[in-house]
């Protein structure tokens, strides 16, 4: 605990994690790597070109306060794929806002896919996270983000709290994607709506934004026919929405879709049914 004037402030999670790769070699190879606080980042073996890395939270989960960023670096020609080792778990907050920011750059001819696990709203948990992504001319990025209302296979369920989800991608400088997504007050009334996830708990958004956008669209749409979800492709960009009644659920129609999107490669080994 630290004292101040007015008494005792919580301690706060701080962290900061930045990687970036080269091409060296004929395959990626790690260029730089800085960890801060609960930042830590680790690099499995790879047995390809590619890279592959998990970030990781050492702090166990976030609360009102908390802040961590990541940054990822990827240079012309590499490819990296980012992960994280489990699911990011925002807990009730007492006072403030948990918050996380993301700041990815891919190289021409180089491929980023930001594939983290689900991320886990508590109840009264309050969290602000960004997205901002520079494209060079030829590069290729895959983002997936999954939330989960709280678990509900544990009776868990988030009533009310603040998520606020803010995404910017370009490419050579020019704005290609954003969205703002907040869902503020009484979540359960407002995800309860039609419009909105109709009481579903566990939703997710792809985006995958290269010159594969319509071939992928072709690949995935047959998968989203028995699911509530659907998807739309402009040019070099797809889009891809899909809601579920849990998070077991929404899993097993994410992994095959993300497969699809990464030409049948597998989605990370930290990810598990």
């Amino acid at each position: 605990m630290a004292m101040t004037a007015a008494g005792t402030r919580p301690q706060r999670a701080r962290g900061r994690g930045h990687l970036a790769a080269k091409w060296l070699g004929g395959r990626t190879r790690l260029a730089e790597l800085y960890q801060e606080g609960a930042a830590k980042i680790r690099l499995p073996e790879t047995f390809d070109h590619s890279m592959e890395a998990v970030i990781i939270n050492t702090a166990g989960g976030l609360t009102g306060g908390d802040r961590m960023d990541w940054s990822v670096v990827a240079a012309p020609g590499t490819r990296i794929d980012v992960t994280t080792q489990a699911c990011e778990k925002i807990y009730k907050a007492s006072a403030g806002t948990a918050e996380v920011e993301t700041s990815i750059k891919v190289g021409s001819g180089a491929r980023v896919d930001w594939l983290p696990q689900e991320t886990i709203l508590f109840d009264r948990a309050s969290l602000s996270r960004a997205l901002n992504v520079e494209l060079g001319d030829t590069a290729e990025f895959l983002a997936v983000e999954a939330i989960l209302l709280g678990r509900k296979a544990m009776g868990e369920a988030m009533e009310q709290g603040l998520f606020r989800d803010r995404w910017r991608i370009r490419r050579g400088g020019r704005l290609v994607h954003a969205e703002e997504l907040r869902l503020d007050g009484d979540v359960a009334g407002l995800t309860a709506k039609a419009a909105v996830l109709s009481g579903q708990v566990a939703f997710a958004t792809l985006l995958y934004v290269g010159p594969q956008a319509e071939t992928y669209l072709g690949r995935i749409r047959p998968l989203l026919e028995t699911h509530m979800g659907g998807a739309s492709q402009w040019g070099e960009k797809l889009v891809v929405r899909l809601a579920a009644a849990d998070g077991f659920a929404l899993r097993k129609i994410l992994i095959p879709i993300i497969s699809a999107l990464r030409n049948g490669a597998p989605v990370p080994k930290v990810w598990n049914l």
